[in-house]
């Protein structure tokens, strides 16, 4: 048994933390300070994005949704999407195996 903790009170900015990796999933935490962004990009691979505290604006194309804390989404592969903080907010993203971990921390670059 790993025990994986989710909490994080450090809010500066965007922050990506890969927490564990097992089998056919990754499991990354996002630290979003208010005002923070990550521009619009996609994944190779399907993924769930779940808001565990504070809130975000998830964003598909010209669609936006108010996500609050446990709110969850999915999207399958390819599709762009961005993410505002409108509080500082901890977000967990679930990857697929196909997936890369460094391709989310090249999002932070753009």
């Amino acid at each position: 048994m790993e025990k994986i903790v989710w909490k994080n009170d450090i809010f500066n900015g965007v922050t990506v933390t890969k927490l564990h990796e097992m089998g056919g999933m990754k499991e990354i935490r996002i630290n979003l300070q208010k005002g923070s962004e990550m521009k619009e990009h996609q994944a190779p691979g399907e993924i769930m994005v779940q808001v565990l505290s504070g809130k975000i604006e998830f964003s598909v194309k010209e669609d936006s949704a108010t996500l609050n804390a446990l709110d969850m989404v999915s999207l399958k592969a390819n599709v762009p999407h961005s993410l505002l903080a409108l509080q500082d907010s901890i977000v967990r993203l679930s990857l697929s195996k196909n997936d890369d971990v460094s391709r989310v921390f090249k999002v932070l670059q753009k």
